[in-house]
């Protein structure tokens, strides 16, 4: 049945919009765990070291200097979880696990990546708008 009342069209049009989108301000709105896996430092430079092609576990904790085990771990968990990583396991001692980018990995890892290249770009402008004001 058509609608021809454009209130109600508009409405339901944002609505529907709304349901395939998420609601990012919305309080339990799950983007947002998405969002902080995804933006967080150490997921940032995961996804980025990730585009690079795979990784075995050590190589990503030397590439991403600074990261301990065990927050390594967990945002990798974090990452596959969401669907952006692999983690393939191959049954030999010691353990020989790699991660590589899903395609749905890939393409948040080019987002990303874009963000940190700005950062990087306009680091200089960063960083003095960040110096105390001179008395």
């Amino acid at each position: 049945m058509r609608n021809d009342n454009p209130q109600i069209t508009e409405a339901s049009s944002t609505l529907s919009a709304q349901m395939r989108r998420g609601d990012l301000f919305a309080e339990k709105c799950p983007s947002r765990d998405v969002l902080k896996h995804v933006t967080s430092r150490w997921g940032v430079l995961i996804l980025v070291a990730l585009l690079g092609g795979t990784h075995r576990f050590s190589d990503l904790r030397r590439k991403t200097a600074g990261v301990s085990e065990r927050m390594l771990a967990q945002t990798l968990k974090w990452l596959e979880s969401d669907g952006f990583v692999a983690r393939k396991a191959y049954p030999v001692v010691p353990p020989h696990v790699e991660y590589s980018l899903t395609p749905l990995g890939h393409q948040v890892a080019l987002k990303v990546e874009a963000l940190a290249d700005w950062i990087e770009g306009n680091l200089p402008q960063i960083m003095a708008a960040q110096a105390p004001p001179e008395a």
